[in-house]
């Protein structure tokens, strides 16, 4: 199975920044361990007709992000939390 690389849009940047210490780590934690190494499974499920376009929740945060097969890379573009 293919390792994918993580990355954040500038937004989805924003929000993590503002996350209290414990909810980061387990989020983090939950990315590493879950949707990195297989971002079309973890229960994630795709936006519209583009399998490559993805939402799903990690650790209790509503993620959605896109995965570019072709370079390996999945980017988080929208990350919501309470």
């Amino acid at each position: 199975m293919t390792r994918y690389r993580l990355q954040y849009a500038p937004p989805a940047d924003l929000a993590l920044d503002s996350m209290g210490a414990a909810l980061r780590s387990r989020f983090d934690t939950g990315m590493r361990t879950w949707l990195v190494p297989d971002p079309y499974g973890y229960g994630s499920v795709p936006i519209g007709t583009d399998d490559d376009r993805r939402e799903a929740t990690v650790s209790g945060v509503v993620i959605r992000y896109y995965v570019s097969r072709g370079v390996s890379t999945v980017t988080v573009v929208r990350v919501v939390y309470v």
